[in-house]
């Protein structure tokens, strides 16, 4: 529950209010569920997201990290939430300019969900368009066209065009689209 709340808090912006909740929340998760729970990873996941949020993003990296080491220990390196944990510590590093450490755990990422979830599912559009945005950054338009389109279709099929993640990618995609256009 006290997860759950600082989480909502953080939904709304209410940064101040939810990281004294998701603090607590680690803290007991590692008390009663141990340190090395899945849970904790989850936890610890919530944190890391308010604190880049928040542009905290040497704060965040070490909750990333700590939260894939847990996760990839305790369900394996090739179950979901491991390519969740993969996906936000890239995302860190790319939002911090560091690519090419980024682009590998993307990767990666995608290789997880493709494999556990199957080539066509609504997560494995998500990891590939989060690729595409990092290639676009890298101006490697060439690989990164293919991937948003194949993330849209995806969508398109599991999703329908009028879901928020579908529209979101096809934002994305017209976004690159006009940025090529303007080099």
């Amino acid at each position: 529950i006290l997860n759950n709340l600082a989480e909502s808090y953080r939904g709304q912006a209410r940064y101040a209010e939810a990281e004294p909740l998701h603090r607590r929340a680690i803290k007991i998760g590692e008390e009663v569920l141990g340190a090395d729970h899945p849970d904790v990873a989850t936890r610890l996941n919530n944190l890391a997201g308010l604190l880049e949020a928040t542009g905290r993003y040497e704060e965040a990296e070490p909750l990333y990290r700590r939260a894939l080491e847990i996760d990839e220990k305790a369900l394996g390196p090739d179950h979901p939430d491991t390519a969740y944990d993969y996906n936000n510590l890239a995302g860190l590093l790319a939002d911090t300019g560091r690519t090419e450490e980024a682009e590998p755990l993307y990767r990666r990422a995608l290789e997880i969900d493709e494999k556990a979830l199957g080539p066509e599912h609504p997560g494995v559009a998500i990891a590939i368009n989060n690729l595409a945005g990092l290639l676009t950054e890298t101006r490697r338009t060439e690989e990164a066209e293919p991937l948003y389109q194949r993330a849209i279709k995806i969508l398109r099929k599991s999703l329908g065009d009028d879901h928020p993640t579908t529209k979101k990618v096809i934002a994305n995609y017209e976004a690159f689209k006009a940025k090529r256009e303007q080099s």
